[in-house]
């Protein structure tokens, strides 16, 4: 009798209402453990550092990339709509979608804020700050290419 009852201990109760009102079950994308930011590598050699967003899902168009003050400023935003219906019917399906993210980044000293480069290719954002001996500051938008 005492086996029974510690196996089922081992087992969580049936809730259905838990079940039920759990949104992540019926709908994903409502999940709280995803990050609204994308992922961001960042490394560097003797002559550059290297920053890569990942943030698939947008064109090189959505991004803006701005650097004033020894701030790096990444930022995105895509909107799409999609509508569905046909010549007779009596329905239509209208879909929106937005995304849109901001990460900024303090430079260090040693950077040329003014030749930093930025190009988009499968989904990842790469930036190559160059380094230099000596502070560089520059105000600009950086295209993406």
């Amino acid at each position: 009798m005492n086996t029974i009852a510690k196996r089922n201990r081992s087992f969580p109760a049936y809730d259905p209402w838990r079940d039920f009102m759990n949104l992540e079950s019926f709908f994903p994308e409502f999940s709280t453990k995803r990050s609204a930011l994308p992922a961001v590598n960042i490394s560097e050699d003797d002559k550059s550092y290297q920053v890569d967003v990942v943030a698939p899902g947008f064109k090189k168009e959505d991004f803006k990339v701005n650097v004033e003050e020894d701030t790096l400023t990444i930022s995105a935003e895509t909107k799409q709509e999609t509508t569905e219906g046909g010549d007779n019917k009596q329905y239509s399906r209208r879909e929106y979608s937005y995304s849109s993210f901001t990460r900024s980044f303090r430079l260090p000293d040693n950077t040329q804020d003014g030749a930093i480069t930025a190009s988009y290719t499968d989904g990842v954002l790469k930036l190559t700050i160059p380094k230099s001996e000596q502070q560089v500051k520059a105000k600009k938008e950086i295209t993406v290419g």
